[in-house]
């Protein structure tokens, strides 16, 4: 922590960010999603490579701000049948997003078919259920399996095992919830870029394996401060854009379900200004087709 850069200023009652997207379903049918960055207190687990509490606050989130954070957000979007509230964290630490808001924020949300937060595995429990039984439609849960690699994972502070993700997973299944995996390329202490495709692979494989309906491939990014630290001392090296579509193409012709690549800063990937954009609408629209496409060619390459 003492390496951190500083946190971004923030209003309480304005998500840091909003977009719309759209996103195949488990159906098959591709639909319009709203997304809710909210702004709320930090998460508790310190993972090595998270750069995500650049957007959190230090204080407990304050009972209301949530609600008026997405009533914000959601006159300024479209209508969409999907809604992901995602939150730098866990949707179910109550420190970030206060339980007397739940009954608030399901009403806001009551239009939507599907309702996508993420969540830590040890946060895992009834009242994750107690939410879920006030949701209009169906509900999904998005949970950091980052990688099972027996030595890499320990070193991550994430504070999970595999057999954690998969209990969680299973216990919320059981609940009537979907669950999405998130999967590391490149985690810190793994520098050989066949072993990092060849764990994302196997980290994939055993989040299908769990039951989860959808897993998304995470390019591990510097810039936390102690990213860039391990990168000095040879410890973590961020994966190539050609590792990366390696891996999303191989990860789809596994055909456990659907998979998705992470295209956030794409160009920090990339060496090549030339065909950078063309290589991300390619990643995005197989994000929505779920098969390979033909390569760009370029003289990079």
């Amino acid at each position: 922590m003492s390496l951190r850069p500083e946190k971004a200023e923030l209003d309480v009652l304005k998500p840091y960010l909003y977009l719309n997207e759209k996103e195949v379903q488990k159906s098959g049918v591709v639909k319009s999603v709203n997304t809710i960055f909210l702004t709320n207190k930090e998460c508790p687990f310190k993972c090595v490579m998270c750069d995500l509490w650049r957007h959190t606050t230090d204080q407990h989130t304050p009972e209301g701000a949530i609600t008026a954070q997405i009533e914000y957000a959601l006159e300024r979007l479209p209508d969409a049948s999907v809604i992901k509230l995602y939150n730098s964290g866990n949707f179910f630490d109550g420190k970030a997003i206060p339980k007397s808001d739940y009954s608030a924020i399901s009403e806001q949300i009551a239009g939507y078919d599907h309702v996508i937060v993420e969540n830590h595995p040890k946060l895992t429990g009834p009242h994750i259920q107690t939410f879920k039984d006030l949701l209009a439609g169906s509900f999904e849960v998005a949970m950091g399996l980052e990688t099972i690699h027996p030595e890499v994972l320990p070193k991550l502070n994430k504070q999970i095992t595999a057999d954690l993700f998969k209990t969680s997973t299973e216990y919320l299944i059981d609940c009537g919830i979907d669950v999405r995996a998130f999967v590391l390329l490149n985690p810190p202490f793994l520098t050989n870029e066949s072993e990092n495709i060849e764990w994302c692979l196997r980290s994939v494989e055993f989040a299908f394996e769990t039951g989860v309906t959808a897993c998304s491939i995470i390019p591990t990014r510097p810039g936390n401060g102690i990213m860039d630290k391990l990168h000095e001392e040879g410890k973590f090296v961020p994966p190539r854009l050609e590792a990366l579509e390696k891996t999303y193409e191989l990860a789809l012709k596994l055909n456990r379900g659907r998979v998705f690549c992470d295209v956030w800063d794409l160009e920090k990937f990339s060496d090549c200004n030339i065909c950078i954009n063309q290589r991300k609408k390619r990643l995005e629209k197989m994000n929505l087709v779920q098969m390979k496409l033909p390569e760009i060619e370029c003289s990079c390459r």
